[in-house]
């Protein structure tokens, strides 16, 4: 498996050429919810008050994704597009703050956050979540952040998004031990959630 990463951290990433040049800022990430996949991205101008740009960066043309930076091959991977087109794209793939349910009916929390597959994947791999944690003792009820992995089948509708019943056997509350606990199931040739 590549390296994790939280598609909060993207948002402002340079979009940077393999010649060195910065064309762009990351804006939103797109997604596939049928596909469990990034698209792309919208993108702003490169200083701080530029707005947003008439292109997007289709996932195709994406070298390379990376902590520091999305990488491509040129300038030419930006496509132009009309704005109010990346803002319907952008509404329509988000996935941050959607309720998450299994197809059991059961409440699982609200997605904080994406984890996806660094490198030339971007196949989203989990969520985070804010998760409901029983009363403490007269107070309301808690929340606390917790790891589920997308499962094999993920369907989107509105703002809601379901998982298999069995994703939530791997739900745990610290990543190291989320990817740890999924990796061993996979050695072993369980059917695993991807």
């Amino acid at each position: 498996m590549n390296e994790l990463m939280a598609v909060r951290s993207l948002t402002t990433l340079p979009v940077v050429t393999l010649g060195g040049d910065a064309v762009a800022h990351v804006k939103d990430t797109v997604f596939d919810a049928s596909a469990a996949r990034i698209t792309g991205f919208t993108l702003t101008g490169r200083t701080l008050l530029s707005g947003p740009l008439p292109q997007d960066l289709p996932w195709p043309a994406v070298y390379c994704l990376g902590h520091h930076a999305v990488m491509v091959r040129g300038r030419e991977a930006l496509c132009d597009v009309p704005v109010s087109v990346a803002r319907r794209d952008a509404q329509r793939g988000r996935l941050l703050g959607a309720q998450v349910v299994t197809d059991a009916g059961d409440v699982v929390g609200t997605v904080l956050d994406v984890l996806v597959e660094g490198g030339t994947s971007g196949r989203v791999v989990a969520f985070r979540l804010a998760a409901p944690r029983e009363p403490v003792h007269g107070s309301r009820q808690r929340r606390h952040r917790v790891y589920v992995p997308r499962g094999e089948a993920l369907s989107a509708s509105g703002r809601t998004l379901v998982i298999p019943a069995h994703a939530t056997t791997y739900v745990t509350d610290d990543l190291p031990g989320f990817v740890a606990r999924v990796g061993a199931h996979r050695d072993r040739g369980r059917d695993v959630p991807p």
